[in-house]
């Protein structure tokens, strides 16, 4: 496995959770980090804090507040990292809104429309929208990668109807992306983590008494982002989904506690 020292990377939706543990493990292979995400400041769920947590890992981390769910804004990210350097290596497309309430459960009919575009619209049309604008600057990469942050919800039932829609719809963007991105020489890869022990997930387990003994922690998903990323031959990939528990065992990762969870998320199909 290689080190990503020297790469500029952007990780979006980097506050917490999931983004968060890819871009600290970014950090933790020397890359620069672009964070991205709404909340700011000096709690323990900011970007601002997460930048910080990536600059003590051995990257450098760099906050720049973003509502996924506005065009302009996210048009406003990518200039503004533009101004900055010339070019970016890593684009991690991660940001997600989860609905509140959160859509477990019932049927569609009991959920407000507007989880469809809690879920689709910033778990997928956002996505690529980020992705518009960070081309020019990928292409001005020696060796851009793109790595979409998906679900196992993308092939059988999780949560709900409009959570499969959202995940099912970036597996497909994600390889059609490929197919796109191949002439350029940038591989477009997705990523399923497995049962991830989120801030969110943790909240929920401390009110119902949920054992997360063999969950995945944010940080062991983004080591095998970053092992992914940093692997060679990654165009070999391209348009591929990569399951984290896969990564986890061919490029021995263990977790911040020493630990490397067994629990998958779903039954794969084929």
């Amino acid at each position: 496995m290689g080190n990503l020292e020297g790469k500029i990377a952007v990780v979006t939706g980097a506050s917490r959770g999931i983004g968060k543990g890819i871009a600290l493990a970014l950090g933790e292979q020397g890359a620069t980090v672009y964070v991205s995400g709404r909340t700011t400041g000096d709690g323990e769920r900011t970007i601002d804090t997460t930048a910080r947590q990536v600059t003590e890992a051995g990257g450098e981390g760099r906050a720049i507040q973003c509502d996924h769910g506005d065009d302009n804004q996210i048009k406003a990210l990518f200039e503004q990292i533009g101004g900055a350097v010339d070019h970016i290596d890593i684009l991690v497309n991660n940001v997600y809104k989860i609905p509140n309430p959160p859509a477990w459960g019932g049927g569609y009919w009991d959920h407000p429309i507007q989880v469809w575009d809690d879920q689709v619209g910033i778990g997928l049309r956002a996505h690529y929208v980020a992705s518009w604008h960070a081309a020019q600057l990928m292409f001005a990469s020696a060796g851009a990668a793109m790595l979409n942050v998906s679900s196992p919800g993308g092939q059988s039932y999780h949560f709900s109807s409009s959570y499969g829609a959202g995940k099912a719809g970036l597996d497909r963007l994600t390889k059609d992306m490929a197919v796109e991105l191949e002439p350029k020489g940038i591989p477009a890869v997705v990523l399923y983590p497995g049962s991830v022990s989120t801030e969110f997930i943790q909240d929920a387990a401390q009110e119902q008494g949920m054992d997360l003994s063999q969950s995945q922690t944010p940080l062991l998903v983004g080591r095998a982002a970053a092992a992914l990323l940093a692997s060679d031959n990654l165009m070999a990939r391209s348009g591929s989904i990569q399951w984290v528990e896969d990564l986890v065992e061919e490029f021995d990762l263990y977790d911040e506690n020493g630990s490397r969870p067994t629990q998958r998320y779903a039954q794969r199909q084929s």
